[in-house]
């Protein structure tokens, strides 16, 4: 018997009750496994398999809250509009998009980082998909979303197929979905997916070739344009976004490329970053104390800064003084944007962690603070038992007594207020021993 392709999710074609049923136990093994334990892999395929383990490594919660939404409005559509896929969505939609409501799907257009830039097709699925922010501007990176068709493409860079409980995350599991990446055709670097999401039938074969197909020709057209239409010569502003909230090592997605940075370069375009947001630079004499706790050779930083500026562009990082030229967009300021526009809830959706974690920089140590210190401030300023309980689950609020004794004095009588009064007595309990010591 021939071998069955591993990217298809149903080679037969139709939907099986029995695949569901051990799809679920599978999936219910692995998220439930006592350490030490082996979960029971089942029919699960190794692609799948290998990409719940990604997930679970990643931290994404399989009940947790939806994807968050990165990009909104006018940042949204200058960053799509820099986008080298906006060259070709005239073909996707000619291709995919104009049966899609007809064929009841739905038709995604990622970046390469797995961030949604275009959703259109049938309109009741998109508004059914909004519930679980499968929308534009949300990020559906593997890393985030868990296991699915454009996120799991995108970390294999290959075509694949998702059916249904085939997702890490149970909200998305009613749903099934097929999707290929797309390369810069003269580079070879990865741009982005196309995805098609919507019932059982979207896992079918004939969806993965439709799919793959879109993709080759979205390729071609890249292809044609550069050479019948080459790029204005001279500087374009680059779309580049610097991710580093929850991250120990930042990722750097501009309109072609995604990267990660090592520690020391991360830490540098933070620092960078956060002088750009007061308008300012920085000589390699600032930046050596902002990176190390004592004396630093400046001759050091301008080795490091000089390997980052080959790394990233010479577009992206300028010199004399050190400074980000053009727009970087940072996960650290979107939180910023929305506790100025007094959005506390929309603030702690985009905060994913400290700013990088494991950096000890001086000047890394002091934004981490400050951000969760304004993001903790405007929490218990709006007074909402919402969202104490959700900023109480996050790690530093563990032994924070204001957290909880706010939490104590707003939540109803129940489980949860119980459980809040047990941690305020344990926390004051500590405060006294500290105290007699």
């Amino acid at each position: 018997m021939p071998a069955l392709n591993p990217w298809l999710a149903l080679p037969d074609g139709g939907p099986s009750p029995v695949l569901a049923r051990r799809l679920r136990a599978a999936h219910e093994s692995l998220v439930t496994q006592v350490p030490g334990d082996a979960p029971a892999v089942g029919h699960v395929r190794s692609v799948v398999w290998d990409s719940w383990r990604r997930s679970q490594d990643s931290g994404v919660d399989p009940d947790g809250t939806a994807p968050p939404v990165d990009l909104l409005d006018d940042d949204l559509l200058s960053y799509r509009a820099a986008h080298p896929l906006a060259a070709v969505m005239p073909v996707i939609r000619r291709l995919l998009v104009a049966d899609a409501e007809v064929d009841r799907m739905i038709v995604a257009v990622t970046d390469a980082a797995g961030r949604m830039l275009w959703v259109e097709g049938d309109a009741r699925l998109r508004d059914r998909a909004a519930g679980m922010h499968f929308v534009e501007g949300a990020s559906w990176g593997e890393d985030v979303a868990g296991t699915n068709a454009p996120g799991t493409a995108l970390a294999l860079d290959h075509a694949v197929q998702i059916y249904g409980g085939e997702h890490f995350r149970r909200p998305v599991q009613p749903w099934s979905c097929s999707a290929a990446p797309v390369h810069d055709p003269n580079t070879g670097a990865l741009l982005g997916a196309i995805d098609v999401t919507g019932g059982d039938h979207v896992a079918s074969p004939h969806v993965l070739t439709l799919v793959r197909a879109t993709a080759a020709a979205a390729e071609a057209e890249l292809r044609w344009l550069s050479r019948h239409h080459p790029a204005p010569v001279g500087p374009r502003p680059a779309a580049v976004r610097l991710e580093v909230l929850g991250r120990d090592r930042a990722r750097l997605t501009t309109s072609t490329t995604v990267q990660e940075l090592s520690l020391r370069h991360s830490e540098l375009l933070v620092l960078l970053a956060e002088a750009a947001a007061r308008g300012e630079g920085r000589t390699a004499e600032q930046l050596a104390a902002e990176c190390h706790d004592g004396a630093a050779a400046t001759v050091t930083v301008r080795a490091e800064l000089s390997r980052l500026r080959r790394l990233v562009g010479g577009d992206v990082v300028g010199s004399r003084p050190y400074r980000l030229l053009g727009p970087v967009r940072t996960d650290v300021e979107e939180v910023r944007a929305q506790l100025t526009r007094g959005a506390p809830a929309a603030a702690l959706d985009r905060y994913r962690g400290p700013l990088l974690p494991g950096s000890r920089a001086p000047g890394v140590r002091v934004a981490r603070a400050r951000l969760a210190d304004d993001l903790r401030g405007a929490v218990l300023a709006a007074g909402r038992p919402d969202l104490l309980l959700r900023y109480s689950e996050r790690p530093e609020a563990a032994e924070d007594l204001a957290v909880w004794q706010a939490c104590l004095a707003l939540l109803p009588p129940g489980g949860r207020r119980n459980a809040a009064a047990a941690q305020v007595q344990r926390l004051r309990a500590g405060v006294r021993a500290a105290a007699r010591r």
